[in-house]
């Protein structure tokens, strides 16, 4: 289930007719029937043709809109439509897309939905639901901060149970102007921190593409802010700290980082240790160092720093301790070896149970010096994929920040999940194209696959192996080739979803550090259930 905004018109003129018949409706004068379009391009066609005047950014953003709005939504949905009287309507959809010729023009493009409730007042939402409904599209969809079951919670009559899991402060940085207003508020000994998960949000995406990187570090170079660590290291749910690396210098001639760097640097002179700072001084802390440095430059390798345990604390002993803590500690948890700090948190050592059984034979009343053994220490900025084999040999690795303190530890355990859950995506989508190869082979004739690829690359085509994966959408579109696979479903919903699944897998191809959460696999794991129950041949 999803949750989206359709508006009313800008100024609520459909408002009336949408409550009185049940209807969702978007205007558009001019614009005819979309019930045949089935892919994003053939909506560009059609509003490229009825607004010639308008240009490609118009185009594009319209197209984007109108496709949502016939495709993406689907039955089930819940819809959110802002009124007039500050209150809010939430229905659920309960049919597709239609065309009312008969009516008058800006009301014609329609959705059936069931209103739930149509008063819902404004100030009952949470500030970050009510930013994100606050786009000036006229439909978009909420899909931040759990709102789709928010939204069904107020349905019920029940009060918004705001963002699961949130940072209540970050869920409010909904926009680059408002994080760079917050930075700019901030003094030098209190840094804006944040996840990168919440920091991404703030541009609306989730994974850390090229391209998203690229607009985030030029709005970032535009507004005069930099990141540290850059965002682009480590796991998504890592901390970084935003700071004003642009702002002119102060009179005595001294610029905002290296102020802030002069703070934090007499808050760890002054403190016992790192541990005793707050968690914003603790990343200011670690900026000392990045910042006498050059800028960093984008992630391109996959670094040690991008799996999550690389970035979570491991238990430990300190140098002193007795070994008999140590042994408590790893038969309480189950470890099979623990890190051995000093009082800085630098490693010293590791003990494991090898090391205790052969200290313990040399001298029975051995200590936790003694069982302290060479530790395996990584940098979170080194390439991972150097450090696999000693992973698989060792079982383990620690793992450094820029200021040698130890800050993870990787095991082959966590080698296995993390590369298990990168590779599920390839091969659920594998087997889409494989399956979806054997039934157009089966029952398509090849003249007519042929016919969905243009020019001279249509000789080439010796079998539906040759088709890219948008091709698949052309060549079933066609009534004929449809009905020759004797599938007994929607024509339509079949192709929204298989173009729902390109775009997926055409975001895949594209590397990010981040991994595919279920979510965003829901497209690829209910095409693969679909073909599997069409065609259940093994």
């Amino acid at each position: 289930m999803r949750a989206w905004v359709v508006r009313a018109g800008e100024n609520g003129e459909r408002e009336h007719t949408a409550l009185e018949e049940g209807l969702l409706l978007v205007g558009w004068l001019g614009l005819g029937d979309l019930t045949d379009t089935g892919t994003r391009d053939d909506i560009k066609s059609a509003v490229a043709a009825a607004y010639p005047d308008e240009g490609p950014y118009t185009v594009g953003n319209w197209t984007g809109q109108l496709y949502r709005f016939v495709h993406e939504i689907q039955p089930g949905d819940l819809v959110v439509l802002p009124l007039k009287s500050l209150l809010v309507a939430i229905g659920r959809v309960v049919g597709g897309y239609e065309y009312r010729s008969e009516v008058a023009d800006g009301l014609r493009h329609v959705r059936q939905v069931e209103w739930l409730v149509k008063n819902v007042d404004r100030q009952v939402i949470q500030s970050d639901l009510q930013d994100s409904m606050g786009s000036l599209l006229t439909v978009f969809e909420l899909g931040r901060f759990g709102a789709a079951e928010r939204i069904a919670a107020m349905a019920d009559g029940k009060p918004d149970p705001g963002r699961p899991d949130a940072d209540e402060f970050a869920a409010t940085l909904t926009e680059p102007a408002k994080l760079y207003e917050e930075v700019r508020r901030r003094t030098a000994d209190e840094p804006l921190t944040l996840s990168i998960r919440d920091f991404l949000a703030i541009w609306g995406v989730q994974r850390r593409y090229p391209a998203a990187v690229e607009q985030i570090k030029n709005d970032l170079d535009a507004r005069g802010m930099v990141t540290v660590p850059a965002f682009t290291e480590g796991s998504i749910d890592s901390q970084i700290a935003v700071l004003a690396g642009g702002a002119e210098p102060d009179e005595a001639g001294t610029s905002a980082v290296t102020r802030l760097t002069g703070s934090i640097s007499r808050l760890v002179g002054a403190s016992a240790g790192v541990k005793s700072l707050s968690a914003g001084a603790r990343i200011a802390a670690q900026a000392a160092s990045w910042l006498d440095e050059d800028p960093p430059t984008q992630a391109v390798a996959y670094r040690v720093s991008n799996l999550d345990s690389a970035n979570r604390m491991p238990e430990s002993v300190r140098v002193g301790d007795g070994l008999k803590t140590a042994m408590t500690l790893m038969v309480l948890r189950g470890y099979s070896q623990l890190p051995v700090l000093d009082a800085d948190g630098r490693l010293r050592g590791v003990v494991s149970w090898e090391s205790i059984g052969r200290a313990h034979m040399a001298n029975p009343q051995a200590g936790l010096e003694a069982a302290t053994v060479r530790g395996l220490e990584a940098d979170r900025s080194d390439d991972l994929l150097d450090w696999i084999g000693t992973i698989q040999q060792s079982g383990y690795v620690l793992v450094r920040d820029h200021d040698h303190r130890v800050c993870g530890l990787i095991t082959a355990s966590d080698l296995t999940v993390q590369f298990g859950t990168r590779v599920r995506p390839f091969v659920l989508v594998e087997e889409i194209e494989q399956r979806l190869r054997r039934v157009v082979d089966r029952c398509i004739p090849i003249d007519r696959i042929r016919a969905v690829v243009p020019g001279r690359r249509a000789s080439r085509v010796n079998s539906a192996a040759n088709l890219t994966f948008g091709a698949y959408g052309h060549l079933l579109r066609v009534a004929e080739n449809w009905d020759a696979l004797g599938w007994a479903i929607d024509q339509q919903h079949f192709l929204t979803a298989l173009e729902e699944c390109r775009q997926f897998r055409n975001g895949l191809m594209h590397f990010s550090p981040d991994p595919v959460t279920d979510d965003q696999l829901r497209p690829a794991q209910g095409m693969l259930e679909l073909l599997r129950s069409l065609d259940p041949q093994t």
